[in-house]
């Protein structure tokens, strides 16, 4: 049965079809630019975060995700700039992507409400050398599977739009809207393809005492012939200082269960440049009985926008634990 799941794993990497192409995270609250371009600069300061995750540990060719991200406002928050760089590897594939990504935001309401563009090349590699390939069966049972190490580059574009107060956020978002030819065959023929993948994602601050808040918060996550994958997490908010919450994440499972994971977030603001955080998930899915479950860890750290003296105050950095 394990190298059943193993070669799944490999065939999954090497002939994406059309399915969820996209690396998840579990603490997609501060890794909205990965989502979304109109992110950029929302928070009015530069922001710079990294964030590393394990998915299903224990389980050989699991998949395993960095990301790294920086974003700053200009022109008074009225422009927003952010460059995302992300490695994802799954089996015998490793991606690389680069986004870019400007943003415009006006008043709205009582917020500001972005649109933003992201311009994007992405790096397939896949390594067919691989042993443990072999290990499993003979690679020349299908003329359709290249051999050696094989690379593909692919530009793409996408939109986005984004709307924040002081306590309540919503997004939606296509990063990538070309369907591009992503199989390393030379012939004709479209074997694989990259497919445009929809976010939708939202949350709100509740204030339960002088010390306590509450934040519920959502990611909808959508591309054709694949089943719908939402998180919906709810924290808890001490003192503004320290977060733990639970996501439940729904989606992973075809039968029985309707989920992938129940997880386990923490964080903790331990400056007010400076926060880190850590999240754990439990799989509930068909995988459960070969993994350890998936760990993901995150660092961010800002920078406050400078202001005149007058306009300067204690505590003027927008608390990136929010939005």
């Amino acid at each position: 049965m394990r190298k059943i799941i193993l070669f799944s794993i490999f065939a999954l990497s090497s002939i994406v079809a059309m399915a969820q192409q996209e690396a998840q995270y579990t603490q997609f609250m501060y890794n909205k630019l990965a989502y979304n371009p109109a992110y950029a600069g929302s928070l009015n300061a530069i922001c710079a975060t990294g964030i590393v995750r394990s998915q299903w540990v224990g389980l050989d060719g699991a998949p395993k995700s960095q990301v790294f991200n920086v974003d700053a406002a200009l022109y008074d928050g009225r422009v927003g700039v952010g460059l995302n760089l992300a490695r994802n590897t799954i089996g015998i594939s490793t991606n690389y992507n680069a986004d870019i990504s400007y943003a415009y935001r006006v008043p709205l309401g009582k917020g500001k409400i972005g649109v933003g563009l992201q311009g994007s090349i992405r790096s397939f590699n896949a390594d067919y050398t691989d042993e443990r390939l072999f290990a499993i069966q003979s690679m020349n049972i299908d003329a359709s599977i290249p051999g050696g190490q094989q690379n593909k580059l692919t530009p793409n574009f996408g939109a986005g739009v984004y709307y924040k107060e002081e306590n309540l956020y919503v997004g939606f978002s296509v990063p990538r809207l070309l369907e591009n030819n992503i199989d390393f065959s030379e012939d004709a023929t479209i074997i694989s393809e990259s497919t445009r993948h929809f976010y939708l994602m939202g949350g709100y601050v509740f204030d339960v005492n002088e010390k306590v808040q509450l934040q519920p918060q959502a990611l909808v996550k959508y591309t054709e012939n694949s089943p719908l994958d939402v998180d919906l997490n709810v924290s808890a908010i001490y003192l503004e200082k320290y977060m733990v919450g639970a996501t439940y994440r729904v989606g992973g499972s075809t039968r029985g269960f309707p989920a992938e994971s129940i997880d386990i977030l923490f964080s903790t603001q331990v400056n007010e440049n400076f926060l880190f955080g850590i999240s754990y998930d439990v799989t509930v899915s068909e995988l459960r009985d070969y993994s350890s479950g998936s760990i993901e860890a995150m660092v961010r750290y800002c920078f406050k926008n400078k202001r005149s003296d007058e306009e300067e105050v204690e505590g003027d950095y927008l608390n990136p634990r929010f939005f």
